[in-house]
């Protein structure tokens, strides 16, 4: 029997209710856990939305959370839904959440970095305008050497046009959509036009690679976009809704292809701080989220000020550091977490000093606090930084992670000099002559080494030997398996370094240290060659010599061996487990997007942080105050702003300012009681085993020696053996101990060896 209307209207009446019931659960369920603001922006689903997500605020979990919105409850298909950011961490953590809410339809989304995305479709379509869908990606190196033929083919000298500085115009180029045709109509200068030459060349030797480099996968795409209407209208039509992360590291490239994507729909939501664009090196654009609201007037703006993260004492001082900057969206920032600690600045007299007081009081912490060594971070502007702060984590016991850079010692500037010094304090030392034989480049090539090194060994001569035979064998009428080229190149060398060595004994290391640059254009070498940290690897030099002046001063009589153990013990003490605790060391750049309980700055000083290249250009000013900004909100509970009163510039150790930052700091939230604790001012005079400072240094007994020397003791790692000497060091005690089984001497602190008299 047919039904009723009446009965027709009360069956869809209550399927009407169950799907209403089903998508108010769907969206409880969805939004879960979002504030009234998260809210807010994962809800809008019409038109164009600029998100202003304060650091904390939780914009990867609104960012998820709308996503999953719109397929769960506004039944967007996923696969109508682009997502891109600009890291593989980022991009791999959004999808990992993704895959929580949406399960298998995650699989459906298109989520991933912009350089991934366009990688995509320019496979897919990019014959359109002449790209072969199998082009390889040259990464920085390729590119350098393309550079380097293009130098060469265009009859350039690459050491009047680094390889470096040219490729970094042509990328700049390329960000503001200019290939080698446009370009050609800014040049206004010589220099201009040497890059235009090289930027031609460069792009016709890609193409003959079938390559793309990193900026070409951007530029590229929205030259497809442009000039192919079919292919733009199929990606517009296909993908309903956009989502751009970290809006603020934007560049012109990037926001053209997102508003040519969402031409159609304007549905796009951009988020990002402008608070937190530091990246204008990598020509990040901040005026793109500055300007969002002019180019979509009738965008819905959602500020997230609440901060999950900080304390409310780290984040007012994080609101009073960013204030006087312009270029800014305001907004209040706030939290629900309590006041907690004060905000601690200290001033240390020296960087090693400044390194000595952040380590022990990280060691403080853990003893005292509870914290765990990863919950805290070291964190600073330029990576020479880092050296005083892996001394003092070696010399205190403190296992620590470097991040984004090699060890100090490790660095190859740093390696290379250290080799010449060793040279000369020892020609024989096979493996550093080696590193520096043709190191800068002296026509001495791996082959004329090879052949130097079997005639050596059948005649029974080391290397450096072998290489003053050779030499006179030739000008002796011998025969030798050398070419007359290489033979003079390595008479010039061996000039070099005797002449090096019969001058060693009337230099400090310092004027050796400078004799070596100097003699070999090391210098020249660095700036002139085909990387573009020559400005960076010459501060690591300095730096080095700064330690050398150092040593000089506590050891005059033998200043280069000591120079040389200090090296060699700091640089061999490594191996650390990067899963186990550790404390991190990392630069502000590179701290970005991460929190620590416990972060410490160290080197608030006018020209290191703000960087001497910023003085004279606002825009630059201000970037490197948001710099600042994001390290102080990198902290949860604690925050410890450090400067030195002394700093080495240049080699010489002087004076510095205190950072003009440290003024904008409320007054009522800092503690400046951070005691000095005692150091050794001796420590460096002999280097030492690493001891640990987690038993309080001052808990030791400084009274006679526990050793004389001749006992006899045990070691759990070493084993036996017999005390050479026992000295005082500080609050502590050096044991010299002479062990067997092939271990030779070792140098322990008492606190930290675990030495027992043997019977």
């Amino acid at each position: 029997m047919p039904l009723l209307d009446s009965e027709v209207f009360g069956c869809w009446g209550l399927v009407g209710i169950l799907t209403g019931c089903y998508n108010a659960l769907m969206q409880t369920d969805t939004l879960a856990g979002l504030n009234s603001a998260q809210r807010e922006a994962a809800e809008h689903v019409e038109g164009p939305l600029l998100i202003v997500a304060g650091p904390g605020s939780g914009k990867t979990r609104v960012i998820t959370q709308r996503i999953a919105y719109l397929v769960n409850v506004s039944g967007v298909p996923p696969h109508r839904i682009a997502a891109v950011t600009f890291t593989n961490k980022a991009a791999r953590e959004m999808r990992e959440r993704l895959g929580r809410l949406l399960g298998n339809n995650v699989n459906y989304l298109t989520c991933g970095t912009f350089h991934a995305f366009c990688a995509s479709i320019l496979r897919r379509d990019g014959r359109d305008i002449g790209v072969d869908p199998n082009f390889v990606i040259y990464d920085s190196d390729d590119q350098a050497r393309l550079i380097k033929r293009a130098l060469e083919e265009a009859n350039l000298d690459p050491k009047r046009h680094p390889v470096r500085s040219l490729l970094s115009a042509i990328s700049n180029a390329k960000a503001t959509l200019l290939e080698p045709v446009d370009f050609a109509a800014t040049v206004h200068s010589y220099y201009e036009e040497i890059v235009l030459r090289v930027y031609e060349r460069y792009q016709s030797l890609l193409a003959q690679s079938s390559a793309l480099d990193f900026d070409d996968l951007l530029l590229k795409t929205v030259r497809l976009f442009q000039n192919s209407p079919e292919v733009i209208e199929n990606y517009r039509s296909r993908y309903l809704h956009l989502m751009v992360d970290e809006f603020q590291d934007t560049n012109l490239v990037q926001y053209q292809m997102a508003k040519l994507l969402a031409g159609k729909f304007r549905n796009i939501c951009v988020v990002g701080d402008p608070d937190q664009s530091i990246y204008s090196w990598r020509n990040a654009d901040l005026r793109n989220i500055l300007s969002f609201q002019a180019d979509y007037p009738d965008a819905k703006v959602v500020n997230l000020g609440e901060n999950y993260r900080s304390t409310q004492n780290i984040l007012d001082a994080a609101k009073g550091l960013i204030a006087p900057n312009t270029g800014r969206l305001n907004r209040d920032l706030w939290t629900s977490n309590p006041a907690g600690d004060a905000i601690v600045i200290t001033e240390a007299h020296t960087e090693e000093e400044e390194a000595q007081l952040v380590v022990r009081e990280v060691a403080a912490l853990t003893r005292e606090k509870g914290y765990l060594l990863r919950d805290c971070a070291v964190m600073y502007r330029i990576n020479a930084q880092s050296r005083s702060l892996e001394e003092a984590c070696l010399r205190l016991g403190v296992p620590y992670r470097l991040i984004g850079g090699l060890r100090f010692y490790q660095r190859k500037e740093v390696k290379d000099i250290v080799a010449y010094l060793r040279i000369i304090q020892n020609p024989y030392d096979q493996i550093s002559l080696e590193r520096i034989i043709n190191t800068p480049p002296r026509a001495i090539g791996q082959r004329s080494i090879e052949e130097v090194t079997l005639w050596g060994k059948a005649r029974g001569l080391p290397l450096y030997a072998a290489l003053q035979a050779v030499v006179s064998a030739h000008l002796g009428g011998e025969s030798t398996p050398l070419t007359p080229r290489a033979l003079s190149a390595i008479e010039r060398f061996l000039q070099l370094i005797s002449g090096l060595i019969a001058a060693a004994g009337d230099w400090t290391v310092a004027e050796l240290l400078d004799a070596v640059l100097e003699r070999v254009g090391y210098r020249d070498y660095l700036f002139a060659s085909d990387n573009d940290r020559g400005e960076e690897q010459w501060e690591n030099i300095q730096e080095l010599r700064g330690q050398a002046t150092e040593i000089q001063e506590l050891v005059p009589d033998s200043a280069l061996p000591a120079f040389l153990e200090h090296v060699a013990l700091v640089s061999n003490v490594d191996g650390m487990d990067d899963q186990a605790d550790a404390l991190t060391l990392i630069t502000l750049h590179q701290a970005k997007g991460l929190e620590y309980p416990v972060v410490f700055i160290v080197g608030l000083e006018e020209g290191l942080l703000p960087h001497a290249r910023s003085m004279d250009d606002p825009a630059e000013l201000e970037e490197e105050r948001r710099l600042c900004y994001v390290g102080i909100t990198r902290a949860q509970k604690r925050l410890y702003l450090f400067r030195a009163f002394r700093r080495r510039l240049m080699g010489g150790s002087l004076p510095t300012v205190p950072s003009r930052f440290l003024a904008d700091i409320p007054p009522h939230l800092i503690d400046s009681s951070l005691p000095l604790r005692k150091t050794d001012a001796d420590w460096r005079r002999t280097p030492r085993v690493t001891p640990s400072v987690f038993t309080d240094p001052n808990e030791v007994d400084s009274g006679s020696p526990p050793f004389r020397a001749g006992d006899k003791v045990t070691h759990p790692s070493f084993g036996d053996g017999i005390v050479v000497n026992c000295i005082a060091a500080g609050s502590d005690y050096e044991v010299a101990v002479a062990f067997t089984a092939n271990v030779g001497v070792k140098r322990l602190l008492l606190s930290f060896a675990n030495l027992e008299k043997s019977p």
